[in-house]
């Protein structure tokens, strides 16, 4: 299990404050709208060089880790 809270943050001047990863641009939305469009994890991966498979894997812990929180 990857811990998130090293990868996922929020500055309130950065994308409305919304979760990002690692401070870069770059939404935890942005990611699921990526993988929900079919795209999979290596085509990500060669589109945004920048990110890992760890900052994928912390996006889809902390938005299910949310959304455990809401329905909870």
């Amino acid at each position: 299990m990857v811990i998130y809270k090293n990868i996922i943050t929020v500055e309130a001047g950065k994308r409305g404050g919304k979760p990002c990863i690692r401070g870069m641009r770059i939404t935890v939305e942005d990611i699921l709208r990526w993988l929900a469009s079919d795209m999979s994890f290596d085509d990500i991966l060669m589109d945004f060089p920048e990110l890992t498979r760890e900052d994928l894997t912390a996006a889809l812990e902390f938005s299910a880790n949310r959304q455990h929180r809401t329905l909870a």
